[in-house]
């Protein structure tokens, strides 16, 4: 990809990416690896991790050979490159032996600018003797957070990258991720033996994010209303626990006129693969999955992500979250949340076949979780301070907008523990939450009658709350670890060392109360109040930009790529803006280097021109 003789890093940010300045650390990171020297790397997804390996790779003598996790994201990755005149291909397990001796051929005669392999194909023999016969510029380590084994996308092969550094101990190392905590960072560092790697961590914030938990009612129903009344028409993803739960959901959305599709490890690859392309090929499509989908997916424009169960830990809610609006743009993460999750995931950890410092492990990070569920203050705030980062109220999330109550739940939790105690101590019984309320609220019901729970003194000494608030009440006791689960007697409940504390009135216990929610109206939705801010352009601009979009769909078909290869939005919006006359006029446009405007220039003139 000859750009001049000895191109500069600014050089190849200017004329292949289009774009004249660097972001945050970037400038750092890539004059570090330039000079020879490796680099650890944390940014936020849509930061721009990528540019900080491609342009080394591209200033550098030889290939950059980068190891990528997922076969979808190194064939986007490629399929960007090439666009942009990029000489760059992959290795991996879609590829007839034809194919792979062609790339292994480009490769060791230098006619490759970037080469992408899995872990799993790097570290094999015939793959190791292929790279001793090229030259490399530079090693590229992406999701590096998966060497960690305490992390939410732990990958066994990733334990076997360390050999890099000792094979080609002059070649340059960077690794990269968007989701380390300091331990995790550590971690890295050890096992890919990056010592001597100067460690970059930019801001873990993502401020065009709406971040909203809600309280789990009807939650499939809750999950149409936001998607029907908030983002109707745009792509998203949305997150289930099981495979069975990711079929239901997308049915149903489909029955509900919703453009949805599933994705999770049980379907067969074909399938899969099928959903995936035209999720990222296609505009307004959502994705109902498991955690199997995802990790590096480059499409910009995904406006929403939804969890309908709640992740396991803020690493991997951070992880999926940040899938949303990697252009920049307004997006938001949502998520339904309510007491059978902190159940389910408790329960989760007890039946793991770890060892105890597993589940002790485990069991942080999930207190970690329920935190930033449970909170009343920011919950942005919380979300950075996981990571290390102080920051302030952000404004843009439903705790700052809806302030929640924060009222002190000590008299009632010592009622819920009390009914617990008195159930056990004089009638040697075990039961659950839903007949645990009952018992508080006084309810009459078949089983109270039949175990005699109405003569206790307990029975409706909680009366004053509703259901809905004591659901609230023992999921709070639950997730603060004041009341157990045992799930092998069918979910009933017990107390906890802890719980003695609590009822001898030593302790102060606050807990968190729902603001109070509107009256809703027919075909009225409750969350329009937190809907994310409009993406508007002029009046005069909206044609341009429709036009563009439509002009770039038929390119995009054509050469068999997403459309946010060709363009993203964002550098058609600024075309729109602009309105240029002249390839001149588009040189300046953020995102048009020189092989696009080579390649598109007279075309996007012409449909600007025809309006």
């Amino acid at each position: 990809m000859p750009i001049s003789s000895e191109p500069t890093a600014q050089d190849v940010l200017q004329r292949v990416f289009g774009y004249d300045h660097f972001r945050g650390h970037q400038a750092d990171v890539v004059n570090q690896v330039v000079a020879g020297g490796d680099a650890l790397v944390l940014m936020p997804t849509g930061g721009g991790k990528s540019l900080c390996f491609q342009i080394p790779a591209l200033v550098r003598a030889g290939t950059g050979v980068v190891v990528s996790p997922l076969i979808a994201l190194m064939q986007d990755q490629v399929d960007a490159l090439t666009e942009l005149g990029v000489r760059a291909a992959y290795l991996n397990s879609t590829q007839d032996m034809a194919t792979v001796r062609e790339v292994e051929h480009a490769f060791v005669s230098g006619q490759l600018d970037m080469l992408y392999v899995a872990p799993e194909r790097l570290l094999t023999d015939r793959c190791l003797s292929l790279l001793a016969r090229g030259n490399i510029s530079l090693f590229a380590i992406d999701e590096a957070h998966c060497v960690s084994q305490w992390g939410h996308d732990f990958r066994p092969e990733y334990l076997g990258l360390s050999l890099l550094g000792e094979r080609w101990p002059d070649v340059p190392r960077i690794a990269l991720t968007a989701t380390a905590t300091e331990a995790t960072r550590i971690e890295i560092i050890e096992r890919l033996g990056l010592h001597d790697a100067q460690v970059f961590v930019s801001s873990f914030d993502r401020p065009n994010i709406r971040y909203r938990i809600v309280e789990k009612n009807d939650p499939r129903r809750q999950l149409l209303d936001f998607v029907k009344n908030e983002h109707a028409g745009d792509a998203g993803v949305i997150y289930c626990m099981s495979r069975n739960k990711v079929e239901e959901t997308a049915e149903f959305l489909c029955q509900q006129g919703i453009d949805a599709m599933a994705y999770h490890a049980g379907m067969d690859a074909q399938r899969r693969a099928a959903n995936q392309a035209r999720f990222l090929r296609e505009d307004g499509v959502v994705m109902v999955a498991t955690i199997a989908f995802g990790m590096g997916i480059d499409k910009p424009d995904v406006r929403f992500v939804a969890h309908l169960d709640m992740p396991k830990s803020v690493e991997g809610y951070y992880q999926e979250t940040g899938r949303a609006g990697r252009d920049g743009l307004p997006a938001q993460a949502w998520m339904a949340y309510g007491l059978q999750d902190v159940v389910q995931q408790r329960r989760m950890i007890d039946e793991s076949t770890g060892d105890d410092a597993y589940k002790r492990r485990s069991a942080a990070m999930l207190d970690a979780m329920l935190g930033l569920c449970e909170t009343v203050s920011c919950r942005r705030t919380r979300l950075l301070n996981y990571f290390g980062q102080v920051s302030t109220a952000c404004g843009n999330c439903d705790t700052c907008l809806e302030p929640p109550q924060a009222w002190d739940g000590t008299i009632a939790a010592q009622k819920a523990l009390s009914a617990v105690y008195r159930m056990w101590k004089e009638r040697g019984q075990r039961f659950g939450t839903a007949h645990l309320i009952d018992l508080l609220r006084g309810k009459k019901t078949e089983k109270i009658g039949q175990n005699r729970h109405d003569e206790l003194s307990v029975f409706g000494i909680g009366a004053d709350l509703s259901d809905n608030e004591w659901r609230s009440v023992l999921r709070q006791l639950i997730a603060q670890g004041l009341l157990s689960v045992d799930h092998e007697s069918f979910g009933t409940l017990g107390l906890t060392e802890a719980s003695r504390a609590v009822l001898k009135g030593e302790h102060t216990l606050m807990l968190r109360r729902e603001p109070p929610k509107p009256a809703r109206g027919r075909g009225s939705s409750t969350s329009t109040r937190t809907k994310a801010p409009a993406i508007v352009l002029p009046p005069a601009a909206e044609p341009v930009f429709a036009a563009l979009r439509s002009w770039r769909a038929s390119i995009a078909k054509e050469h068999g790529v997403p459309a946010y290869v060709i363009f993203h939005d964002a550098t058609l919006r600024e075309i729109a803006l602009v309105h240029p006359e002249s390839l001149e006029d588009l040189e300046g446009i953020t995102g048009v280097g020189a092989r696009k405007l080579e390649a598109y220039g007279e075309d996007i003139l012409r449909c600007v021109g025809e309006l």
